[in-house]
């Protein structure tokens, strides 16, 4: 792995144990787990994997661009699990900004733990599917089971489940668009709209003057954006953002 590709890991320590089911407690927490129990063979697996996961037998998750590693301990040894979820392409991860870009206060409800509704639906209009679906989460472990996913797998995808709940944008880095990534594309769109719009107001023959209302929108749009960013980058307590 490149020293590039390696900064964008994200680990996460060790769940204490939970009690009572394993199951989220936000809207996108319970379409993680939707498509967990999707992707199982059995309901005796599930129930071992639940066991597993309220009883912290998983360890501490790496999560990187479409990949989340952990080891698993139960009573029969110490087992490594490796699960995937597809990432999305160029032209999808532009449209996935573009999404987030659609509204300033999107960045901002990520920022402070929220998924809006609205996000994951522009972004499925526009192609991009953040939350996964049974059939795509690939696992692998490297216990004797012979089936995929096995309990140790569920087992972290589970906790994985509560992990996005805390952090949606997990969501987004698994899709393959990292945080200070999409921050850094974000801040990339503020500054050409504020490029164009300085342009636009330097030239005294416009030949699109019904248009006109429409750029200022954007433009406003962009410095509201520009205005949260420099907020965050200087530290400001998310719920002083709104």
């Amino acid at each position: 792995m490149s020293a590039a590709q390696h900064v964008e890991v994200i680990s996460h320590p060790p769940i204490p144990v939970r009690r009572g089911a394993a199951r989220s407690t936000t809207w996108w927490g319970k379409a993680w787990v939707r498509a967990v129990e999707e992707a199982a063979y059995a309901d005796t697996d599930l129930r071992a994997a639940r066991a597993l996961s309220r009883q912290a037998a998983v360890g501490g998750i790496s999560l990187d661009r479409g990949r989340l590693v952990a080891a698993v301990a139960d009573g029969h040894g110490l087992w490594t699990v490796d699960c995937r979820i597809p990432v999305v392409d160029q032209i999808a991860t532009e449209a996935l900004v573009e999404v987030v870009a659609a509204e300033a206060g999107r960045i901002g409800a990520l920022l402070a733990g929220d998924l809006p509704h609205a996000l994951v639906e522009h972004a499925d209009e526009a192609g991009v599917e953040l939350l996964p679906f049974g059939g795509e989460l690939e696992t692998s472990c490297t216990c004797d089971a012979w089936v995929d996913p096995c309990p140790h797998a569920l087992a972290v995808l589970y906790q994985a489940a509560w992990l996005v709940d805390a952090t949606p944008l997990l969501l987004l880095h698994l899709r393959g668009l990292p945080r200070d990534e999409l921050l850094a594309r974000l801040h990339a769109r503020t500054v050409e709209a504020e490029a164009s719009g300085e342009q636009r107001s330097s030239e005294d023959d416009d030949p699109v003057g019904h248009d006109e209302a429409s750029m200022d929108a954007a433009l406003d749009a962009a410095r509201r954006a520009a205005s949260l960013l420099a907020l965050i980058e200087d530290g400001a307590p998310i719920d002083h953002l709104w």
